[in-house]
């Protein structure tokens, strides 16, 4: 972006220092800061390095500045960006910063580059960005961290927010303000506000127990009427669901007070923050003449902070990107985080399983247990695909919120049965998308959903997206595969694990493959029949169907190994009793016949044999896709390990099927598949895998 390079302290520079443990200790800095090098300092080797990076104003920086001083370079100072991670510090690398050759943004006793960035006067178009910026930090809902769970219910109207910060944090000196500095604010906050209750807000890193507060010992302090007014909010709360509540916010120099004011709330400043001394907030402090407040609003001060003075990464790449860009991130972070209640119960899952559920449900704390072991009234409680509930779910008042879960529609490279994991789940709170007895949360975004042009227009590019990489379900299968040169159509007939439970719940009439493919043969006589049987069959991870091994008598031909995207792009047509191919042929504007009821059928895309159980509408594809694709499942990145878009899951499959490649030949997965036949023999049944 142009008007970042212009005002980016790197521009030129091809290679920098980082001295001392700078490039150890902060894993995404050379990310950041690339195409520059970052390169580490050693005694009397510059090399093409142009300057010194020191983090901030601390002890280490200081030597960093001297060792600078020494080699005759320019020092630049390092911080973190205001919409830094999900985590706290040390659990989660940095996804912005801030790089400062003048100063740095919190030490108001000298200028810094945020500085003069929000003193110089915007376009129009820079005023409108800025603008749109703040909107979109208050759509997603975004802090600095993110990654504790809203609570608006410790919020009532009215209330006045009062924000702690960490004992010796350096934005309080640099901010020209002590430990004295809290008592006044809470004070001020106590007399200027009689009829309020009073919150005060505790540093996630004092939650967190790595760090201490200003208020730890604050009750002697305090007449009983203040402390009755006092409301201590000692748990994490994620700022948001403060800030859009509370009637004003009282801090020193913590970044709230520059959140707060995004959300269009009164300031009150107890320091000199970079925020402070333009007109926006109520300043205890005199500013110095260089901040000049009559040039200055919100947007300026989010242009400033959030477009020129920051730089940011994507998370599953590591390239640069826009502020926008990692602020929709977030905001998917944020929605997917708040999904599901505080916390959840898991029953029934594998120990391969358990990491992957606790990723999905991300933002809630997950709890397995026994089938046997209690669970409370009204618990969340997540189950495997068709999983009864267990003996201690039955008969709770309130219900326990039943989640199932089941892979999703772009799951991987390999298969689940081959304990590949999944970039997809659906997680849902109706039903099952293949069980046609009764709705699902699919069924009902496919009902009820305004699919307004925006969101079809981006399914549409989503699909053209799966169709250019040849993406699928499992994306297996390497043998060639030419449609037969005869004049006859080419029909293709897919096959399913017939215990499958998309066949128990959503085929109440033919339900084997030996039938399916007779009634094909019936109906399509003079074609060219081809039978693809399913891959958990070919692999010998499942039972072959009933009399299946009869299958060559009713088709010309049967293909194995050949991907289904090959197979869907050059047939006429395609029969499935509720396999997933249907859908997929759909994507590929192949005509699909479909003898069952899976999701896809009923909304006037395909030619149904059976009717479905409850009335549907007539959808476009664009709509089916956006529904099926976009709104119902949940994506995790194989690369961040947090959620990400249907986009960035297909390209990661790509990235993965040409890279990687499926991993089944090993000896561990052939001992594994081994032992799955034989585990199959032995165990009770139960509702399978999808």
């Amino acid at each position: 972006m142009p008007e970042f390079d212009a005002a980016d302290p790197l521009r030129g520079l091809n290679a920098v220092l980082a001295h001392g443990r700078l490039l150890a200790v902060n894993q995404t800095l050379a990310a950041l800061l690339a195409p520059v090098r970052v390169i580490p300092a050693r005694a009397r080797f510059v090399g093409d390095a142009q300057a010194v990076l020191a983090w901030g104003r601390k002890p280490s920086a200081e030597r960093a500045e001297a060792w600078a001083q020494e080699q005759g370079l320019p020092i630049l100072r390092l911080e973190d960006g205001f919409l830094r991670s999900v985590g706290l510090g040390p659990d989660c690398p940095a996804l912005s910063m801030v790089v400062d050759d003048e100063g740095i943004y919190y030490d108001s006793s000298s200028p810094s580059r945020l500085e003069r960035l929000i003193s110089q006067p915007l376009s129009a178009a820079q005023t409108a960005r800025g603008q749109a910026l703040i909107q979109a930090w208050r759509a997603a809902r975004a802090s600095k961290y993110n990654h504790a769970r809203e609570h608006p219910e410790w919020v009532r109207e009215g209330d006045v927010l009062v924000v702690d910060q960490t004992f010796g944090d350096a934005s309080i000196s640099g901010g020209q303000a002590d430990a004295q500095s809290f008592l006044r604010m809470l004070q001020a906050a106590l007399d200027e506000h009689p009829q309020a209750r009073i919150l005060l807000k505790v540093h996630p890193d004092v939650v967190a127990g790595r760090k201490r507060g200003h208020f730890s010992a604050l009750d002697h302090t305090l007449s009983p009427a203040a402390r009755q007014r006092l409301q201590w909010l000692a748990a994490d709360a994620h700022p948001p669901s403060l800030l859009d509540r509370v009637a004003a916010v009282y801090t020193v120099t913590s970044q709230m007070g520059f959140e707060a004011l995004l959300w269009g709330k009164p300031v009150r400043c107890f320091g000199l923050p970079f925020y402070a001394g333009w007109g926006l907030t109520r300043d205890e402090l005199s500013p110095p003449p260089r901040r000049q407040p009559a040039q200055v609003g919100v947007a300026a001060l989010a242009h400033a902070a959030l477009v020129r003075y920051a730089r940011y990464i994507r998370p599953e790449t590591g390239e640069a990107c826009e502020a926008e860009d990692l602020l929709d991130w977030m905001g998917l972070q944020r929605r997917s985080r708040e999904r599901f209640s505080p916390t959840v119960v898991a029953v029934g899952f594998s120990a391969w399983k358990k990491p992957i559920v606790e990723d999905f449900f991300a933002g809630s704390e997950v709890r397995f247990q026994g089938p046997r072991k209690p669970i409370a009234p009204g618990a969340t409680l997540a189950l495997w695909g068709q999983r009864e509930l267990p003996p201690a779910a039955l008969g709770l008042n309130p219900p326990a919120e039943v989640v199932r879960l089941e892979d999703g529609f772009l799951r991987s490279v390999g298969l689940g049965a081959d304990l590949v994991r999944p970039l997809s789940w659906v997680m849902d709170r109706h039903g099952l998308y293949y069980d046609a007895t009764r709705p699902s949360e699919l069924e009902h975004l496919l009902l009820t959903t305004n699919f307004d042009p925006a969101l079809k227009a981006r399914a549409a590019a989503l699909r053209e997206r799966i169709l250019a990489l040849g993406v699928t379900k499992y994306n297996m299968g390497h043998t060639p595969w030419a449609r037969p040169t005869t004049p006859r159509a080419v029909v293709l007939v897919v096959g399913q694990v017939e215990d499958d439970a998309s066949l128990r719940w959503g085929a109440p009439g033919l339900n084997t493959n030996l039938a399916l493919l007779k009634a094909v043969r019936a109906e399509r006589p003079d074609a060219h029949l081809i039978y693809k049987p399913h891959p958990d069959v070919v692999a010998q991870l499942r039972e072959p169907g009933a009399k299946e091994s009869r299958a060559h008598q009713f088709c010309d031909e049967i293909v194995t190994d050949t991907p289904m995207d090959k197979l869907l792009r050059q047939v006429d047509q395609v029969h499935v009793l509720t396999s997933l191919a249907g859908f997929e042929a759909l994507l590929r504007g192949t005509p699909v016949v479909v003898w069952g009821c899976p999701f896809y059928a009923g909304w006037g895309l395909t030619d149904d044999r059976q009717p479905t159980a409850r009335p549907r509408r007539p959808l476009d594809l664009d709509s089916l896709t956006a529904a099926t694709l976009i709104l119902y499942p949940s994506y995790v990145s194989r690369d961040s390990g947090y959620f990400c878009t249907p986009e960035r899951a297909v390209d990661e499959l790509q990235h993965w099927r040409d890279t990687d490649g499926p991993s089944t030949t090993t000896l561990t997965r052939q001992a594994w598949r081994m032992a799955l036949r034989w585990g199959k023999r032995w165990r009770d049944s139960s509702p399978s895998q999808h």
